[in-house]
Parts: structure tokens; C-alpha cells; sequence
């Protein structure tokens, strides 16, 4: 009797060992697919949305996008979590906008490093080539979390870790009208179709016999002359900035002539949200708001007369396009906290030769403002006639011109242009940190890893090295470059500042109604409508337009994210 309680006894403390030490080795069990779960299937594109991650076994988890810390409200680049098993954590995170998949990686428990995508590269192309096998030449490292940030951040590396498992999510973005109308990009914290309506109501042609200007619109935005009409404009946009909470400054120069007369040569409105950590690093977003001013008293309509002139009313194109996303821009950001400085300037006398910014970044920033730095700046001029519309001009060109970087305009497609700077060498890249943000947010995030191509001019003439080499490469839709001839604001910050530079803009001087008195929105979806057309997907002009404000917006949006979190420094010696 005795021996069987013994045995008995040995058979439960044996089935309790096995029970513990099950326990202790599920502690330490390598992760396996399946182990860890996601509670959104299905992702809102465009939107921050709550994510929770459970664990089975113990493991960490590397969550490349961009997401909000919850404590400081700081929108951050990736972070990796620890979660033991059974436990589960809920971050905020943004699904990229123009994607239709996100991944995040796992593998053991404190895990340190981890592969990731080349550059100009998609997080699906990546995998498809055996990215996660842990083979690859790109890697990040995770550093710490510090007092400044609730969650881990990422370095680059040159150790991957090794291989790593993949869970996989859809994402989809709403539509809120129909397709022929951009209801495609129509939803989001920032969509192409809010931006679509504010150069709508900018260039709005209804007649008001109560405006200055005889439009419900803002026209005739001729700066540096005290224009009664520009002055009406500059007072909407200060309103318009205030009523997001932000801290608006109208910034005048004026110049004293022979006579003595004080002569007004500048009328600058910026707006300015504090940065929580670094008041006095400013990151900038720019657009000018003035326009082309008539050489004589007549404007006249390129498409009745077949020859230009110069002079608009409404320059929707250059420049409402670009103020009108500052504006979106301005709005959406008004409502994240950042580390540094926001400031969104609508500049005044561009079109007579960069007088406005010239005179901000030389006198408010450089002289009277000594300990500001401005980390980099963004700016948009001319965006919205490219890619996706293309099959050349819809009206007759008896004089066929190209733009600043001799695309024709009648080519099958027109590329929309990244443009880097400082840079003076046509041959090499002196900004790979821009370059190379620029091209990781387009390839993934906006879905363009296909149309993408980044052009250097190695063994090309300085004169026509952006030609040949787009030429070259099969005319990429989307070119990323650094331009030696800076022609808009950016070239102010890059001489008077030298700030790193990143611009957004679509066809130039190959635009038929560059500079004309018909650069109006019917005028672009005339432009953009690709119906019936060879190239490309057959769409309206107002689909296609909204399609690329929407792709402009958000890569200028993502660009202010990541350059708040680590700017991108002047690398050009």
C-alpha cells in the first residue's frame, strides 16, 4: 500500500514538473507564424488608427511606419515593442495613404536588429525578393527610448538580425463621392480633394460686383505694387490660418527710393505653431501666393490669339495649386504636437524675383532672429499638371517649348518633379539624405515604386544631363533629383540659409498657359483629362488632378513628419 502512494506521489510531482516547466519553456519558445495577432484585418488608408498587438509567446515586434507617441503626441518613424506572452499593446499608426498592404515583422524577445526595404523599394517588392530571409543590405537598430519618447526609436545598421516572421495587413481607403470626381483620394487626414476645393474657391470665376477684384474668387494677386486685390487676398489667407489655432505674422518690407517715398516690395503671411521641444528649429512649408503680373493693360487669351503674352488674373496653376496645399497642409498639422517649429509661409513678389522669401530668410531669420535654425523646407510651386495626366497638349502649340529641364511637353508623359537641394554638381548626389527620404515615402507609402526614378547626370552634359538621363532611364513618371538651377523660394533658404531644400512641382515652361491669362482650374483638368487618350489609365481631368494634389499634399505631409522627428542636415561640402 505504501509503494503505491509512493508512486502515486511521484506521478503527480512528475506531472506538475512537466506543467512548470512547460510554463518556463513557453517563456523562452522561439516565435513561430502564427504567434502573433493583429486586431485590424483590414486598414484604413490615410488615417491614424489604433492597432493592438498580442502575443502568444514572448517576442518584439517592428512596426515600420509612422505612429504617435502617446504621451508627447509626437508623430514618430517606427518603433519595435517587447511583449511577453499573452500580452498585448495598442499603438496608433498611420496606414499609408496609397498603399494597399502594410506588414510588421517579429522574431525573439528583445531582439535588436532588423532588416528593411531598400529605399525605393516597396515593403511588397521586399518580401516577394526575400526580404525576410534577413539577406539584405539595408538594416535598422533600435536605440533606447530617452525622457523625450514613450516608445523605442531606429538607426540605420549594417547587421539585419538575421531572419524575421511577417504578419500582413490589407489596407483600403474610402471613397466619400464617386470616381469621376477624385472620390479615389477623397478621404484621409489630408486628401487631394479638400485641396482640389480650396483652388476652387481661390479661383473661383463666379462674378461679385462687392470684390475688389469683381470675383468671388481671389484674382488679380499682383505683389509689391500695394495691389488693392493682393491685399485682399494676403488678409483671406491670414484668416484662414488663424481660424486653425495657428499664430499668424503678416511680414512687410518695403524699400525707400530717391524721393524718399516708402515703396512696399514684400508682403509675406506666415503662420506659426511652437515647437514643444526645439522652439527655435524651424521647419518651413512655402508656396507663393502672388502671381504673374500683365505687361501691358490687355490680357489676351494664348488660345484665341495662338501667340503668348504675359500676365494672369488667376494663376491657378503658378501658384494657387501650391498655396492651396499649404493652406491643407497648415490645417491638418495645426493639430499634432511636433518637436521643432512649424511654419507655413504664403510668400509675396516670386514672380518678380523671389522677393518675399528672400527677404524673410536674409532679415527676419538671419539678422533679427540669429538663434533660429531652419532645418529644411519644403516647397510647393507649380504642382499639379504631371503625372497621371500625359498624351500632350490638348490645344495647338505653334511654338512647342520645354520645361526647366527640357521634357518636352508634348512627350507621352509629364513628369511630376521631386527637386533636392543645395547642389551644384550635376554628376553626383551631394543630398543622399533627402534623396533618399524622398524616395522611401514615394515607394511605399504613395504606391509609386514603379513610376519612380531618380535621376543623376553621370556622363551627361551639364546643360542637358536631366533630359538624356530621364530619357535614358524610360521616362519615369516620377523623377527625384537635385536641381542646380533653383528657380522658385527654395533657392532663398539654400543661399541665404543653407537650408536643405525639397520641392514639389509638376510640367514648367512647357505649359501652354504658363504665365498666361488662361492658367486657370479648367485650364489644368483640361490638361490632366486622360480620357481618350493613349497614356495611361483613362480618367477625367478633375479625377486625375485630385489624384495628384492628393499625392503631392501627402508626400510634402510625410516629408514635415519625418523631418521633425530627425531633419535632414546640409551634407553638400
Amino acid at each position: 500500500m505504501a509503494s503505491r502512494r509512493m508512486l502515486a506521489s511521484s506521478m503527480i510531482i512528475i506531472m506538475l514538473l512537466a506543467t512548470i516547466s512547460g510554463c518556463f519553456g513557453e517563456e523562452n519558445d522561439t516565435p513561430q507564424n502564427g504567434d502573433l495577432s493583429v486586431d485590424v484585418e483590414m486598414m484604413t488608408g490615410g488615417v491614424f488608427q489604433d492597432v493592438e498587438f498580442k502575443a502568444k509567446v514572448s517576442m518584439s515586434v517592428f512596426i515600420p511606419y509612422l505612429l504617435i507617441d502617446p504621451v508627447t503626441g509626437f508623430v514618430q518613424n517606427s518603433t519595435v515593442i517587447d511583449l511577453k506572452s499573452g500580452e498585448q499593446e495598442t499603438i496608433s499608426i498611420l496606414a499609408p495613404p496609397r498603399a494597399d498592404t502594410m506588414i510588421f515583422m517579429f522574431g525573439e524577445m528583445e531582439r535588436q536588429n532588423w532588416p528593411i526595404r531598400h529605399q525605393a523599394e516597396s515593403w511588397v517588392t521586399w518580401m516577394s525578393n526575400g526580404g525576410d530571409s534577413g539577406d539584405s543590405d539595408d538594416a535598422v537598430q533600435r536605440v533606447a527610448t530617452n525622457e523625450n519618447s514613450t516608445y523605442d526609436t531606429m538607426n540605420y545598421s549594417t547587421e539585419t538580425g538575421g531572419k524575421v516572421l511577417i504578419k500582413s495587413a490589407s489596407i483600403v481607403r474610402e471613397m466619400a463621392i464617386g470616381i469621376d470626381e477624385g472620390g479615389a483620394h477623397s478621404t484621409g487626414i489630408m486628401h487631394g480633394k479638400v485641396v482640389y476645393d480650396r483652388l476652387f474657391e481661390i479661383t473661383d470665376p463666379a462674378i461679385s460686383l462687392f470684390d475688389v477684384d469683381g470675383r468671388e474668387g481671389y484674382y488679380d494677386r499682383w505683389a509689391g505694387q500695394g495691389n488693392p486685390s493682393y491685399e485682399d487676398g494676403a488678409a483671406y489667407l491670414a484668416n484662414e490660418l488663424s481660424s486653425f489655432g495657428l499664430e499668424v505674422k503678416t511680414h512687410r518690407y518695403e524699400f525707400t527710393d530717391i524721393l524718399g517715398s516708402q515703396n512696399p516690395e514684400a508682403y509675406n503671411v506666415c503662420a506659426y505653431k511652437w515647437g514643444s521641444e526645439m522652439i527655435n528649429e524651424w521647419l518651413v512649408f512655402g508656396a507663393h501666393f502672388d502671381i504673374a503680373p500683365p505687361a501691358n493693360a490687355v490680357l489676351l487669351d494664348p488660345h484665341v490669339t495662338g501667340t503668348r503674352s504675359y500676365g494672369t488674373r488667376v494663376g491657378a496653376y503658378d501658384n494657387t495649386a501650391g498655396t492651396s496645399m499649404v493652406l491643407e497642409t497648415a490645417r491638418v498639422l495645426a493639430d499634432f504636437e511636433s518637436r521643432r517649429t512649424m511654419v507655413f509661409c504664403l510668400w509675396s513678389g516670386e514672380e518678380g524675383g523671389k522677393r518675399g522669401s528672400d527677404y524673410w530668410t536674409e532679415y527676419y531669420v538671419a539678422e533679427d532672429h540669429p538663434e533660429v535654425t531652419v532645418t529644411n523646407y519644403i516647397n510647393l510651386d507649380m504642382a499639379g499638371v504631371n503625372w497621371p495626366g500625359g498624351g500632350g497638349a490638348p490645344h495647338g502649340d505653334p511654338d512647342p517649348q520645354i520645361d526647366e529641364g527640357g521634357y518636352p511637353k508634348d512627350a507621352e508623359v509629364w513628369p511630376m518633379r521631386v527637386y533636392i537641394g543645395p547642389s551644384l554638381d550635376h554628376d553626383v548626389i551631394n543630398q543622399p539624405g533627402m534623396v533618399g527620404l524622398s524616395n522611401w515615402i514615394g515607394s511605399d507609402a504613395l504606391g509609386l515604386e514603379n513610376e519612380i526614378g531618380t535621376l543623376i547626370g553621370v556622363n551627361y552634359s551639364s546643360d542637358t544631363w536631366k533630359t538624356d538621363s530621364w530619357i535614358d532611364s524610360d521616362r519615369p513618371e516620377i523623377i527625384i533629383y537635385e536641381d542646380t538651377t533653383a528657380r522658385s523660394d527654395h533657392a532663398s533658404f539654400q543661399d541665404n540659409l543653407g537650408t536643405v531644400t525639397v520641392g514639389f512641382g509638376g510640367l514648367v515652361d512647357g505649359y501652354w498657359c504658363y504665365h498666361q491669362t488662361c492658367d486657370t482650374l479648367e485650364e489644368m483638368e483640361d490638361w490632366m483629362d486622360t480620357t481618350g487618350k493613349d497614356y495611361g489609365e483613362e480618367n477625367t481631368g478633375v479625377a486625375n488632378l485630385v489624384n495628384s494634389l492628393d499625392m503631392i499634399t501627402w508626400w510634402a505631409l510625410m516629408t514635415f513628419f519625418h523631418c521633425d522627428e530627425k531633419p535632414v542636415l546640409n551634407e553638400y561640402l
